[in-house]
């Protein structure tokens, strides 16, 4: 008999038993596997992290019942619409047992939560998909879920917001599916043209069908980070193309980049930012009438009016000169900046948000200009491209929906020439602004703080009152261009400073000005105190004075300013 082989099969086997008894004993459910990184995690530890993987950060789905939680004041949300029938229009033989088999699996209902529930104290319809029940993808259930939640949102006049993860369209119930893409679309707009607010929040994954409706409609779009969000999946196109995709494309950041959603937030931020919006679209805020405001004495064209028309070029153009950020800072709280034309990009060289102005919400706008090389490589020199009136614009419709204020601070040397902008249609853009500007129903005021250059300085400024700051400057071209077309030498561009009538003051004598805001010597951030306060004391006049007048006045005065011109 071989007995050395009999010892080895042993030894192996004991070996086998040592390494057993060494490899601890996992009870189920206690870890899993993240399928970012791949590492374990303890379930415990990651549902208290708010299913985000403690080893790579990586966001996890999150279950319904459990976001629910994280956002909404305890105790206070009912839910909507239980029970509602799942139809097999195609009469697949398997897909009923499949849906019954989920509801027990998942405990929902189906692949959407709908009901109301308070948030931070206010009132709002909320729905939130679920991913566990087929991908959350949107069958007729689901449709219909979400279109009676916003029904009911409109009656009630409440927000609506959706937190959308989805498959797409379900292909088990084939056109029934389709068909959910545009009656959703068209409970939105009902909701919409009642003035009321929508808040769509973007999860992993948000494709197909849902995108391609009610996810992409919301006045505000807000995205978790690294979220996969797109129309067709990234393994079609590739498919389709033949070529492999870039890193990255497709998730929160690249649709931030292109203009698509207005701020990325972090999931343990969600709650918070959720309320601040809500807040800031309440109906009920501060009165500015009861504001007493002192009396500023009317603008003298004897007042420090001995600097030449190139001294204030330059005075307009000087590097440490406040800039839009240093204004929104210095005169609105809560500033929330949103992203995004919704067409193609997101343009630095146009900032545009939501803030509040004694009490009240205003929508600002600021061309913007950087402090140093590298902020003013970021934002282009303070010189838009479309994207940046498209994102003006797209702020400003919403102003007008929700009656607020449209403040706007103008600083550009001009609009950008190159390729890229025309391209994009630099043109069209600006008339854009000008035609949808002239019968804007709201207010809306606009404070040249800086340069103010040509189609690109207007594009901002078609407004029932323009003010300037003493040394900025407005003008139909640079005095270098001026000189330039007309004197064939740029160098004459002092000349043509002068000839060309662009100062505050040559300006309000024209009429094309309705104030003029003093400056101090030297004048910088750190100086900029006082005439932050005089513009808050002159806004809240403006507005004193617009919100007396009906938006049918309003419209007509801004018409009648420009036509005498």
């Amino acid at each position: 008999m071989d007995f050395n082989h009999i010892f080895k099969k042993t030894a192996k086997s004991n070996r086998a038993f040592q390494s057993d008894k060494r490899k601890p004993v996992v009870p189920e459910g206690l870890m899993k596997k993240c399928n970012l990184c791949g590492k374990g995690i303890f379930v415990e530890e990651c549902e208290n992290n708010d299913y985000i993987c403690p080893k790579c950060g990586g966001y996890l789905r999150m279950p319904a019942d459990k976001r629910l939680e994280t956002l909404v004041d305890e105790g206070t949300f009912t839910e909507w619409d239980l029970g509602l029938k799942n139809e097999n229009p195609l009469n697949l033989k398997n897909y009923p047992a499949k849906i019954q088999e989920l509801k027990q699996r998942t405990g929902l209902d189906e692949a959407v939560v709908t009901g109301k529930a308070l948030i931070g104290g206010y009132e709002t319809v909320l729905m939130i998909m679920d991913c566990r029940f087929l991908t959350a993808s949107m069958g007729e259930v689901v449709g219909e879920k979400i279109t009676r939640g916003i029904e009911k949102a409109t009656a009630l006049g409440l927000p609506v917001i959706i937190f959308t993860c989805s498959g797409g369209a379900r292909m088990q119930e084939g056109m029934t599916s389709l068909m959910q893409m545009a009656k959703t679309s068209a409970a939105l707009k009902r909701h919409s043209e009642a003035g009321l607010l929508y808040i769509s929040v973007l999860t992993n994954p948000t494709t197909g069908g849902v995108t391609a409706s009610f996810a992409m409609l919301g006045d505000i779009i807000l995205a978790e980070p690294e979220a996969l969000i797109g129309f067709a999946g990234p393994r079609v196109i590739e498919q389709t193309i033949g070529q492999k995709l870039p890193k990255g494309f497709q998730r929160s950041e690249f649709l931030l980049e292109h203009g698509f959603i207005d701020q990325i937030v972090r999931r343990e931020y969600m709650r918070d930012t959720l309320i601040k919006l809500l807040h800031l679209h309440q109906k009920e805020y501060a009165d500015v009438s009861k504001h007493k405001v002192p009396l500023y004495a009317p603008v003298s064209m004897k007042s420090r009016n001995e600097k030449t028309a190139w001294e204030r070029v330059q005075l307009s153009r000087q590097s440490e000169r406040p800039v839009g950020g240093d204004y929104i800072e210095g005169i609105f709280d809560g500033f929330m900046e949103f992203h995004g034309d919704r067409f193609y990009g997101d343009d630095p060289a146009v900032c545009g948000g939501i803030g509040w102005f004694m009490g009240r919400p205003v929508t600002v706008i600021a061309q913007m200009k950087g402090k140093s090389t590298k902020e003013n490589v970021k934002r282009n020199f303070g010189m838009p491209l479309p994207e940046g009136y498209r994102k003006a614009l797209r702020l400003m419709r919403q102003a007008e929906k929700f009656h607020r204020p449209v403040i706007c601070f103008v600083d550009t040397p001009g609009a950008f020439c190159g390729m890229e902008a025309e391209e994009h249609g630099q043109g069209e853009a600006i008339a854009k602004n000008l035609f949808e500007m002239s019968d804007l129903k709201t207010s809306i005021l606009s404070i040249f703080i800086g340069e103010g250059g040509s189609g690109g300085a207007l594009a901002l400024a078609v407004a029932d009152e323009v003010w300037m700051l003493e040394n900025a400057v407005y003008s139909i071209l640079s005095p270098e261009g001026f000189a330039s077309i007309l004197w064939k030498d740029a160098k004459l561009a002092k000349n043509a400073a002068k000839v060309m009538k662009l100062t505050s003051y040559d300006l309000y004598r024209a009429g094309f000005v309705e104030d003029i805001i003093m400056e101090p010597e030297n004048y910088t951030a750190d100086s900029m105190d006082k005439v932050c306060e005089e513009l808050k004391d002159k806004i809240c006049l403006f507005l004193q004075k617009t919100d007396s007048k009906s938006i049918d006045q309003l419209i007509n005065e801004r018409y009648d300013r420009f036509r005498k011109m």
